[in-house]
């Protein structure tokens, strides 16, 4: 029996099988993916207690759901019927910060704000910063790719992942990637699990680069009248050649619900929010935030302006990162994540306004507009049947539009369960097959979260 096989090879504080903890671990934030029940929950401290409970899976042929801080927002964490959900979250060691290098090692289940701040104290910076940074952790975020406010001019996690310890479906524990600052030996394994959501893996260790710190930062605000408007400022700054630190969209649903929950005393006397940083320094950072303060004017804000208070200016990023929990505390969120041409957010911003007139559905908007990463949050109130089915066939509208104008299904949440029909759609019959081919290949048994990204059943 599996369990009695587990508790053979692990002490007995790793494993869990309290019905009502069971539960808990059963999916992640995503709204309406489906999930089932798993048999029990192991919480390894060791890269060796991982691999003993791959090669247990393995014997036994039971499904391994690999699970971080639950944060996720596609169902890439859900739980199969009769699975071992293995979570990571006593793996949190911190075990490396080199400032010679500017590299960290981490176990997976470090917090990322946990590690910025401990290299914030080498005078480090570690840049992927999800909404959900205080929360997530770096193995998920490595797992689903993850993104964040500064991405727009500093890349995604997988921009920052040099090396990986990884156990694999055949229950092998290996190191891919490298500790150098250059390295072309062989195919780019390390790469391939960055963004694999725990289908090729389990990732157990993960040596990240980091940068030097960087100057403080220049904020810019405007206020507009519509999505559009502000799509188009961020259109003209990305045609003005600008590459901010930061390009954030915020709608006053968005701002109202933060306010609502928190008392942060944040205007809601425009419809649209746009919100500009520059961490140039010195007055390169003040010629920067000039410029994108002349493309909000240019676009038709009804108010902006360089922010002088930057306890005001944090607020208001504090309340782009607290939209997301702040609207759920009102009812269901079906989270969007697709990505467009950045030329072509206003167009996509319009057919998002479109999706909802046209279900009757009301979509809050916050993006990380400046890379073209828009995320509608498409709201229902709870337990209106109607009401989700016409949100959900606005989700499959928005995604459809995404990719009709060029773009991707997701940007930074990953596939999981809510992405598949789309990323069907997306790649087409010859890629799919290539990502078949890779799945049989590292995971031959089937085991590894199973029913998540794209997948078929090995032979």
């Amino acid at each position: 029996m599996l369990i009695d096989d587990l508790r053979a090879v692990l002490p007995e504080d790793r494993i869990v099988l309290d019905p009502d903890v069971l539960t808990g671990y059963a999916h992640d934030e995503a709204e309406w993916a489906p999930h089932g029940e798993p048999a029990v929950v192991v919480r390894p401290r060791t890269a060796q207690d991982v691999q003993a409970v791959v090669r247990e899976c393995v014997k036994h042929r039971v499904p391994l759901v690999p699970r971080g801080a639950g944060t996720g927002l596609s169902g890439g964490a859900n739980a199969v019927a009769g699975c071992v959900v293995l979570v990571t979250d006593r793996m949190t060691a911190v075990r490396e910060i080199n400032p010679v290098e500017r590299l960290a090692v981490v176990e997976p289940g470090v917090v990322n704000d946990d590690l910025r701040a401990a290299c914030a104290e080498q005078g480090l910076w570690y840049p992927p910063d999800p909404a959900s940074s205080p929360w997530s952790t770096i193995g998920g975020n490595v797992a689903t790719n993850a993104g964040g406010v500064c991405c727009v001019k500093y890349g995604v996690t997988r921009d920052y992942v040099l090396g990986l310890q990884v156990v694999t479906g055949t229950g092998e524990l290996v190191r891919l990637g490298r500790r150098t600052a250059k390295g072309v030996a062989g195919y780019d394994l390390a790469g391939l699990m960055v963004g694999s959501e725990g289908t090729l893996g389990v990732i157990t260790e993960i040596t990240v680069r980091l940068r030097a710190q960087r100057a403080p930062e220049s904020t810019v605000a405007g206020y507009f009248d519509s999505t559009v408007a502000a799509g188009e400022a961020a259109a003209a700054i990305r045609a003005a050649g600008i590459v901010p630190s930061a390009l954030e969209l915020v709608d006053r649903h968005c701002l109202a619900a933060v306010d609502a929950w928190k008392n942060m005393g944040l205007s809601s006397d425009a419809d649209v929010v746009l919100l500009g940083r520059s961490d140039a320094p010195g007055a390169a950072g003040e010629h920067e935030a000039a410029a994108m303060l002349e493309c909000f004017e240019q676009a038709g804000a009804s108010w902006a302006a360089q922010s002088s208070d930057q306890t005001e200016a944090d607020a208001l990023f504090a309340a782009r990162r607290l939209a997301y929990p702040a609207l759920e505390r009102l009812g269901p969120v079906l989270t969007e994540d697709v990505c467009v041409p950045t030329h072509l957010v206003p167009e996509m911003l319009a057919r998002i306004d479109l999706a909802a007139k046209r279900h009757d559905t009301q979509i809050a908007n916050i993006a990380h507009i400046g890379d073209g990463n828009l995320h509608p949050l498409l709201i229902t109130p709870v337990g209106d049947e109607p009401a989700r089915r016409r949100a959900q066939a606005a989700f499959d509208d928005i995604v459809a539009d995404a990719l009709a104008l060029g773009g991707t299904v997701t940007g930074e949440h990953g596939v999981g369960l809510l992405k598949q029909p789309g990323l069907v759609r997306e790649l087409g019959p010859a890629v799919l097959a290539m990502h078949h081919a890779v799945k049989n290949a590292l995971d031959p048994h089937g085991i590894l979260n199973p029913g998540k990204v794209v997948q078929e059943p090995v032979e």
